[in-house]
């Protein structure tokens, strides 16, 4: 429910909401209304350094036309705005009706990044007045069009460009960016950019969408957040052979060089910021993001969330499952399509569930089967890497996933290897055949790239499959009147959550178990109404709720095991959270004024 200023917000709230999606809005009078002078601003008193037109030019600053009278007056900006007074409501609908005008979802995502680049208090207000609304569009599916296209809507710095050639300067870059609190980082070096490949420097866009959603998802300062691009070249000939593209115009640089590279760059972001900085490691190539999260996991405040945030939310659908299944994950068994960093982190997240319902390691492996471009992970194939020879199993060579599928029998397959199609009519066919309630998990991104449509599944399973995906699908209606509402497995239930609270405590390192925590927080959060819709997740509009409890979990469990830097211990540790949780309220900016009693005021003479 969006309030909105006096009659203006009801001509607005008409031509928002006219012939288009309308948004929910209540009127009210006075609340926050900077020229109403029955209340007084929303927010608390803020004392800025700032004069004048540097104000208007500060996107953590710039209010609009909601700064009011008194405020432009002390400020030095009264006559650099129009004469008018807006609440923060009305400014919502006047977005609104410009994001409404636009005739795709680029433009859209072109509007809202120039608005953060504006007023950073307007645009997560914003995105939290309908997340499920606007997360498709500053995150996946939308952002991966942004990132290809990112040459061209470039329109001035929101993170740090830091190339293989500043290696031995790192230190000195990182001064580069103005704030100084630095609490979280998402990195990428831009080879795995969603599904669609090396994008190079246009990657930026990731970890720009991600911190948006720390922000807007978890409530973390957005002026604690640091997006940044590694540019060490890229092997995509159509770029380098664009004169428009923005990054290094060079293959890829790899091996010791690199490696050099990624070790000053986390040395010098923990000298510079503190060893409690978080940083996510976002879009790597499969090869480099195993071997760097197991290089640094130990060492560094650090988490992949392509391996470990999609671990967590598949997991997180599955435990909502079993209470449809009615039975335990280590009665299922799992056939994986792909067999990369996201399959990878999911498996063994599976294995840990399952030893903690009492069954070996060993038992919960076989449970676990991986296809990936080569056929059926088995022992004795050649040239496995590490991490595929853990999930090898014992049994002849199988070249397909149809076949695989036949023969293995499982009551889930997961889709995470960006191959659209790949669950085809025969394979939701026979899961059906194998299960009465089979689950299938299509979860790679974006929507192009799923593996089969949330309809394709419910159809051909006749409505009894259990069904989530990585990007959106709409609601499917069958024709025996069953409708069904898929379950998105967004990344954004679980890395919002997990920032604000390795953040809030000051983790130095994050296991696994967090993950797993994290996991049974979201499934708890399902009703059985969700899912007798078909929603594994909790309602994307619920977000903000499930990463404060989640946040409140990880904090919980890290003082409980050591993990903690930051004593004393709180005792109530969601106030603790909630205190640190940003708000896209507008602060106040009029001066503290007063006076002496006017004895003491009095000037003295001679």
């Amino acid at each position: 429910m969006v309030p909105v200023c006096g009659g203006a917000g009801g001509r607005l709230l008409r031509m928002a909401g006219a012939g288009r999606r309308p948004l929910l809005l209540s009127v009210t009078r006075g609340r926050g209304c900077p020229a109403g002078g029955d209340a007084a601003p929303r927010g608390r008193a803020v004392a800025v350094k700032k004069r004048g037109y540097d104000i208007t030019r500060s996107p953590h600053l710039n209010k609009g036309m909601a700064f009011t009278l008194e405020e432009r007056l002390q400020l030095g900006i009264h006559g650099l705005l129009p004469p008018c007074f807006l609440s923060q409501d009305v400014q919502v609908l006047r977005v609104m009706k410009n994001y409404e005008n636009k005739s795709d979802d680029l433009d859209r995502y072109v509007l809202l990044m120039t608005l953060q680049d504006r007023n950073e208090k307007l645009f997560y207000r914003v995105l939290t007045s309908d997340i499920e609304r606007f997360m498709p569009i500053v995150y996946t599916p939308t952002v991966g069009l942004a990132c290809q296209k990112y040459g061209l809507v470039f329109r001035r710095p929101r993170g740090l460009f830091i190339t293989i050639h500043d290696k031995g300067h790192i230190a000195t870059m990182l001064n580069s960016w103005p704030e100084e609190n630095i609490k979280a980082i998402v990195v990428t070096d831009g080879e795995r950019i969603l599904g669609l490949g090396d994008l190079g420097s246009y990657g930026m866009g990731i970890p720009v969408g991600k911190l948006a959603l720390y922000t807007a998802c978890g409530g973390v300062h957005p002026q604690q957040c640091l997006p940044v691009l590694l540019d060490v070249g890229t092997d995509n000939e159509a770029l380098l052979s664009d004169p428009l593209y923005i990054g290094l115009k060079h293959k890829r640089v790899r091996g010791k060089e690199y490696d050099e590279l990624i070790d000053e760059f986390m040395q010098a972001v923990t000298d510079k910021y503190g060893m409690n900085c978080l940083i996510q490691f976002e879009d790597f190539a499969n090869a480099n993001a195993f071997r760097l999260l197991n290089k640094y996991r130990n060492s560094y405040c650090t988490f992949n969330d392509d391996i470990q945030g999609t671990a967590s939310v598949a997991v997180a659908g599955i435990f909502a499952a079993l209470r449809i299944t009615k039975n335990k994950l280590s009665d299922h068994k799992f056939v994986f399509q792909g067999a990369g960093e996201a399959a990878m982190g999911i498996a063994h997240l599976i294995v840990m569930a399952m030893e903690k319902e009492g069954i070996s390691r060993d038992d919960a492996i076989k449970k676990i089967w991986m296809v990936d471009s080569k056929g059926l992970v088995v022992k004795g194939r050649s040239h496995l890497n590490h991490e595929k020879e853990v999930f090898a199993q014992d049994h002849p060579s199988v070249n397909t996933l149809e076949e695989v599928v036949e023969k293995v029998k499982p009551t889930a397959i997961i889709g995470v290897a960006a191959v659209a199609g790949a669950f085809t009519e025969k394979i939701l066919k026979d899961m059906a055949a194998f299960n009465e309630r089979p689950i299938v998990f299509a979860l790679s991104n974006p929507t192009s790239k799923a593996e089969c449509t949330a309809e394709q599944c419910y159809l051909l399973t006749e409505g009894r499959g259990i069904f989530a995906s990585g990007s959106p699908f709409s609601k499917v209606t069958l024709p025996n009147g069953q409708t069904f509402f898929p379950g998105q497995g967004n990344n954004a239930y679980v890395f919002p959550g997990v920032a604000l609270g390795v953040i809030a405590c000051g983790v130095r390192h994050i296991p696994d178990d967090i993950f797993l925590i994290t996991a049974k927080s979201i499934a708890a959060e399902v009703t059985e109404q969700n899912l007798a819709e078909g929603r594994l997740y909790p309602p994307l509009d619920s977000i903000r709720a499930v990463s404060l409890k989640i946040a409140v979990e990880v904090v919980d469990w890290a003082y409980k095991h050591g993990l903690a830097s930051w004593y004393p211990e709180p005792a109530d540790k969601e106030a603790f959270v909630k205190r640190l949780v940003y708000s896209p309220d507008y602060d106040s900016f009029v001066f503290d004024d007063y006076r002496w009693p006017s004895t003491a005021m009095q000037t003295q003479s001679v």
